[in-house]
């Protein structure tokens, strides 16, 4: 947790995510894990009676959650019965009620009574069921703060060495057949542009190395095996390099292992990987870039949205319906993202307010 002592603590507003999933109780979970009041001021984004329903699923674990009257609680009206959201049965029903907790989070967020926000997880069937067409939570995180400038970003500290695994994806919720349509250079340069701007932000990182995946195998070795990387991403790498002299990148890197050095930094196979490792990678489609990330950090991986005027974080997990209710989800992601979430807040206001 930081220790930073700011005059003004970071606004934090976490939403309830879908109720009919494991959200509401990793969040009661995570707000019970830590003395949070002492580094930040977190306000739940939801309505009390699906609160008091997950509450109640934890009664054996009462001792471990923080006491209801304690919680600062954004209300969310809603059209539909807390009755007709049970656990584990997503439906219209729980989609309505958690595109409502994000939407009034990001309205308050926009209009200055947060930094930041912690998203539990959404399912985005229920979404489409209620009549929300959106890919996910980012698209509208980004609609609502009026910007198409954009990226999802994954964050994770290794408690093996401490070392701190990043990449960003250059496309996220697509088909793979239709990735290297949507590919192109501009896509990658304004991919690139969030992830430098990220790590300098965010992290403090004004000269990151910085790795790119290739789109074939062996990245097209030659062109025997795909053509993209001599046809396009190579000459845009090499243009890159002239616009960033300053940053060091690397690529097109065969995308199988590139994870390799990452892979020994995060479990400390290698003594010397840390020192070797990239501060990010870019990662050119979903799975490239997310199985590694969860194979290595599954429950500590925090997705962040890059590009917007506040900060976003989010457990690296979904609704997780099958085990709703029953008391058994982890929140080791969930405490993650509301750690990562306040750290990044400091990190902007140190920035934005330099001593």
């Amino acid at each position: 947790m930081p220790t930073t002592i700011l005059k003004q603590r970071p606004r934090l507003a976490i939403t309830l995510g879908d109720p009919a999933g494991i959200g509401p109780e990793v969040v009661l979970k995570a707000l019970g894990a830590k003395p949070w009041h002492e580094v930040a001021e977190i306000t739940v984004v939801g309505t009390a009676p699906l609160l008091e329903q997950a509450y109640g699923c934890l009664s054996s674990l009462s001792g471990s959650l923080p006491p209801l009257d304690s919680l600062t609680l954004l209300e969310v009206p809603l059209a539909v019965a807390p009755a007709a959201i049970q656990p584990g049965q997503g439906n219209a029903s729980s989609g309505a009620a958690s595109f409502a907790f994000l939407r009034s989070a990001i309205a308050a967020t926009v209009a200055g009574r947060f930094d930041g926000i912690v998203t539990a997880p959404i399912a985005k069937s229920a979404w489409k069921a209620a009549g929300h067409l959106y890919p996910g939570q980012t698209e509208l995180l980004a609609e609502g703060a009026g910007t198409n400038r954009f990226g999802m970003a994954f964050v994770a500290r290794s408690p093996h060495t401490d070392w701190t695994l990043r990449s960003l994806l250059a496309t996220t919720h697509i088909p793979l057949s239709q990735v290297p349509q949507v590919l192109s250079a501009d896509l990658l340069s304004r991919k690139l542009d969030l992830l430098i701007e990220h790590l300098r932000q965010d992290f403090g990182l004004e000269t990151p190395r910085v790795a790119i995946a290739g789109l074939n195998p062996h990245s097209g070795e030659q062109g025997q095996l795909g053509c993209e990387e001599q046809d396009w991403l190579e000459p845009w790498l090499e243009e890159q390099r002239r616009r960033y002299p300053q940053v060091h990148l690397t690529g097109p890197l065969p995308p199988d292992t590139m994870w390799v050095l990452p892979g020994q930094a995060w479990f400390g196979t290698d003594a010397t990987a840390v020192a070797r490792a990239h501060d990010a990678y870019l990662a050119l489609y979903h799975d490239q870039g997310l199985i590694p990330v969860k194979l290595m950090a599954f429950d500590r991986a925090v997705n962040t949205t890059v590009g917007l005027p506040f900060v976003r974080t989010s457990p690296d997990h979904g609704t997780a319906f099958d085990i709703a209710g029953q008391g058994i989800a982890d929140a080791t992601s969930m405490i993650a993202a509301i750690e990562l979430a306040i750290d990044l807040v400091v990190q902007r206001q140190k920035v934005l307010n330099p001593a």
